[in-house]
């Protein structure tokens, strides 16, 4: 007994990675102003949405890391192979898009947590593009990880600052599991939001080929789904104390909207130095460590899609295609933040609910594929995974349909 549970430690510490590091990458600079506009806007009513993103997250990121083992290809491979160019191409197309707005966002997270302490975006953008360039070109596939694991530990700022506000935490409770559904446009364009910015569509694609590239197989996979599960937890944790924070923080002396993540760590100020800089130090650390991840899951997807070398673990010259898109993509996200009058905030929420909008799409890829006996074998979904996954797609599209009908009317009744 205690000689097979070494085991299973031994080869779960062995294949931490790549589930831990998607989901918690996924409280990007896009996510933490989301989940801070929620609190300050809403309070503690948004909070019902973790329990049934975190059981979607689990699902989802369990059927591509299965995938990943199983087959030893990424997920726009396997799209490419299944569906053809044509279908890959038009994914493509609509994940670059909306991951350069996500980028922009965390170039955006990065300057706005350093002007708290008086550092031009003009010094810390650039150098912020530098690091992020350097650690994935030079660095190898294990070093990169290491240091993405080091950045997923900074997180723990969140949970203490959340705590230092001292909030509401009995109603905190109630409304994490009493659903509140409301037919506002800002509070749909919020929860579908904080859909987008939990289960974005790139996490699939980064994970899928994070799984490929370290080597996991069906023979690790028991393992490597308890990581994926405690990796979508983690997420939801910090998730949950970043709305608790800014809902006590904010909303309950001045319910109001915010212009962005910085301003959520002021409005932490009044209850101490410590509540304002875990907040701001949590910022940059997320912002700059999705700056990493973003740009190289776009580069994961678009390289696999069309079938040309991708990898950490190559060198620019193996590998150009790859690395090239990752330095444009770097560079672009990079300098939309400095353009002047560009108006991130609008970048940063609607990057958010263009991801929940684009989900569904990718899920119903996902499901297809995971189902096909020919690829999966054995290991083909569960009904339970498919009722889920279904359920979500449905979900998604009736939310996403129901926020153009109410915008559509508004915009039709004013004079």
């Amino acid at each position: 007994m205690v000689k097979y549970l070494r085991r299973h430690i031994v080869v779960f510490f062995s294949v931490i990675g790549p589930g831990f590091i998607t989901a918690m990458v996924d409280n990007d600079a896009g996510g933490i102003y989301t989940y801070s506009q929620a609190g300050a806007r809403w309070g503690y009513l948004p909070l019902w949405t973790l329990l049934p993103i975190t059981l979607l997250l689990i699902v989802t990121q369990e059927m591509c890391s299965r995938m990943g083992a199983v087959t030893g290809k990424g997920l726009s491979d396997l799209i490419r192979e299944e569906f053809g160019l044509r279908v890959t191409f038009l994914m493509m197309a609509a994940l670059v898009a909306t991951n350069l707005a996500n980028l922009a966002a965390n170039f955006a997270g990065i300057a706005t947590s350093l002007e708290l302490f008086h550092v031009s975006r003009y010094i810390s953008v650039p150098l912020g593009a530098a690091a992020v360039w350097l650690l994935v070109v030079k660095g190898t596939y294990r070093t990169v990880e290491k240091v993405f694991l080091f950045a997923c530990a900074l997180y723990v700022c969140y949970i203490i600052s959340g705590i230092l506000v001292r909030p509401n935490w009995t109603e905190a409770a109630i409304y994490s599991v009493r659903p509140v559904l409301m037919l506002d446009p800002a509070y749909i364009t919020i929860v579908i939001g904080i859909v987008g910015t939990s289960i974005a569509p790139w996490m699939q694609f980064y994970l899928q080929a994070a799984v490929v590239e370290k080597g996991i197989t069906a023979k690790e996979y028991a393992e490597s789904r308890i990581e994926v599960i405690v990796g979508c937890v983690a997420m939801a944790v910090i998730a949950f104390f970043i709305i608790v924070a800014c809902a006590g923080g904010i909303w309950t002396h001045s319910p109001r909207d915010i212009t962005n993540a910085a301003e959520a760590a002021l409005g932490l100020r009044p209850f101490g130095d410590y509540a304002f800089l875990l907040f701001a130090a949590g910022l940059f650390n997320a912002s700059l460590f999705a700056a990493c991840i973003q740009p190289l899951s776009t580069a994961y997807t678009v390289c696999e899609g069309l079938g040309f070398e991708a990898g950490v673990d190559r060198r620019f010259r193996e590998a150009p295609i790859f690395y090239w898109l990752y330095t444009l993509l770097v560079v672009a996200g990079a300098g939309a933040v400095l353009l002047p009058g560009l108006p991130l905030v609008k970048v940063i929420l609607w990057s958010q609910v263009i991801n929940g909008i684009l989900l569904p799409f990718v899920l119903v890829f996902m499901i297809l594929l995971v189902n096909r006996k020919k690829l999966m074998g054995e290991w083909t979904n569960s009904r339970a995974y498919n009722a889920v996954g279904w359920l979500a797609v449905a979900i998604l599209i009736g939310m996403t349909l129901a926020l153009l009908g109410i915008t559509a009317r508004d915009l039709l009744a004013r004079p």
